[in-house]
């Protein structure tokens, strides 16, 4: 029979897993599962279906009868893409299920810290009522500068939102994307990082993470934000220095944060390099559920399902990434 594992039952995919069990037998492992554990669970599995557990190369080398790995979800970091090439084991994500749900989150925790509803709110559960006294001055969207950090299918969407939608000053920095693309869509393109960070009032990141971005917003790059700037990250965790983070907020350099992602998940009130941020007024945290909507898991569960059929099935996976590593593939994809 075949062997389909789940990593991350955490989150729930109900329509997902009685499909697959329909298809073999299914084994979900939990979230932070050890290497050793999931090593054991893969060696006799046909297909590998994950979300934050990594897949290492000794657990990619230990699966011999894997076909195939999809992450539900868009990030790969987690995989060892060449240990999985190196066996002819193909990767695939999913990659455009959730660009709007994503920006939409990114977008309401930008809304929320500028119009400070998370502390009004707290204040009028405390009180009953607040006057309007300049601890409660909230701020527009309309003719502030947004700065977006990666312009791929969820940084354009922010873009619609924050431009024709509510009227600011959009900007970007992405190597990859043209100057005349970018316009088209009414977004200007800012060539230094640097200098995007020091227009911009929001800043909200929509990277990639892979080696090279790891860590692309340090202290330097915090400091060079604009005082009482606010950053958004729905993206990666590590694609931010948190401790930097924490000592700009701590200082007042920074407005705000809102955070969705943490460089170590789950968060924690304590002993978590974060843990700082708990309690801080113009934080809002949010536990890496941007993405989280009915109708965005509807649609990934049915092309998660698409993909693994194609696996079982011995037929090329579809490939919808144009991540890099995914397009390195040459055995048993289809690009599309």
């Amino acid at each position: 029979m075949v062997k389909i594992v789940r990593t991350d039952r955490e989150l729930e995919t109900p329509g997902l897993d009685r499909e697959l069990a329909r298809r073999g037998r299914l084994e979900c492992l939990p979230d932070g599962i050890g290497e050793a554990a999931l090593i054991a669970a893969v060696r006799d599995a046909d297909l590998l279906v994950m979300c934050y557990t990594p897949v290492t190369a000794a657990v990619i080398a230990a699966a011999e009868r894997l076909r195939g790995i999809v992450k539900y979800g868009v990030g790969i970091d987690a995989i060892d893409i060449p240990a999985a090439i190196a066996r002819g084991i193909p990767v695939v994500n999913i990659p455009d299920y959730a660009e709007r749900t994503v920006a939409e989150g990114a977008f309401a925790m930008m809304l929320a810290l500028l119009r400070k509803l998370i502390p009004l709110d707290r204040q009028m559960q405390r009180a009953g009522w607040a006057w309007p006294v300049a601890e409660w001055l909230g701020g527009d969207v309309a003719g502030r500068t947004i700065g977006i950090v990666g312009f791929g299918r969820i940084g354009r969407a922010f873009a619609q939102m924050a431009g024709p939608g509510f009227g600011a000053r959009v900007i970007a920095c992405s190597p990859g994307t043209g100057r005349d693309e970018m316009a088209a869509l009414g977004v200007e393109k800012v060539e230094s990082l640097h200098d995007l960070l020091g227009q911009a009032d929001v800043v909200s990141i929509h990277a990639t993470l892979d080696s090279a971005s790891r860590g692309l917003i340090g202290a330097a790059e915090l400091a060079a934000m604009k005082p009482g700037a606010i950053l958004i990250n729905t993206a990666r965790g590590a694609l931010v220095d948190e401790a930097a983070l924490v000592a700009a907020l701590r200082s007042g350099h920074l407005g705000g944060a809102g955070l969705d992602v943490y460089a170590q998940e789950p968060l924690s009130r304590e002993g978590h390099p974060l843990s700082p941020l708990f309690g801080m007024p113009n934080v809002l945290l949010m536990p890496h559920l941007t993405f989280y909507t009915a109708e965005a898991m509807a649609r990934l569960e049915a092309e998660v399902l698409a993909r693994c059929d194609e696996i079982l099935a011995g037929r090329p996976v579809t490939v919808r990434s144009h991540d890099p590593r995914l397009r390195a593939q040459t055995h048993g994809v289809r690009f599309v």
